[in-house]
């Protein structure tokens, strides 16, 4: 399964990782959806809305959790803007690996979407073969792209 790689104008790839810092303040878990254009054969992140936007509570247990109502959300705010999701992006205190809860509770089921999981709260610096980079299988099952092939598969303005 070799789908194009995700593309970030640098700014936007900054500003998220900022954002993510901040919307975490080293106290809990923060993330967003990354959002691309619905018909087009790239998959260029253009906008991003964070978990706490669709859900003001997603973060009160510490880790990233969010209902249908926010899903329904996300669903709506895409359909009036003709955007989908291009993968899904949150921190973690530590490592980027993937624990049990987030192997088993996709935030979107569908084979082929990538899972990006930021270490240390996404405190800088941060540099994208140190990323979670995760392609869901289908059925609970994972590719892991992290370590070196993130920079295949996430790319920021400058292509490198």
């Amino acid at each position: 399964m070799r789908e194009p790689p995700i593309h970030f104008r640098d700014e936007l790839w900054s500003d998220l990782l900022r954002q993510l810092h901040a919307r975490g303040g080293g106290e809990h878990e923060a993330g967003a959806f990354l959002l691309g254009p619905l018909e087009s054969p790239t998959r260029a992140v253009t906008q991003v809305i964070y978990y706490d936007e669709l859900d003001r509570n997603a973060y009160s247990s510490g880790v990233c959790v969010l209902y249908a109502d926010s899903f329904e959300q996300l669903a709506r705010f895409c359909r009036e803007r003709s955007l989908c999701v291009v993968a899904d992006i949150h921190t973690h205190p530590g490592s980027p690996g993937q624990s049990a809860s987030d192997r088993a509770n996709p935030m979107v089921a569908q084979a082929g979407h990538i899972a990006i999981i930021v270490p240390n709260d996404a405190a800088p610096p941060m540099w994208r073969h140190r990323l979670g980079l995760y392609r869901y299988r289908g059925a609970h099952q994972w590719d892991n792209l992290s370590g070196w092939s993130a920079r295949r598969v996430l790319r920021t303005g400058t292509g490198r």
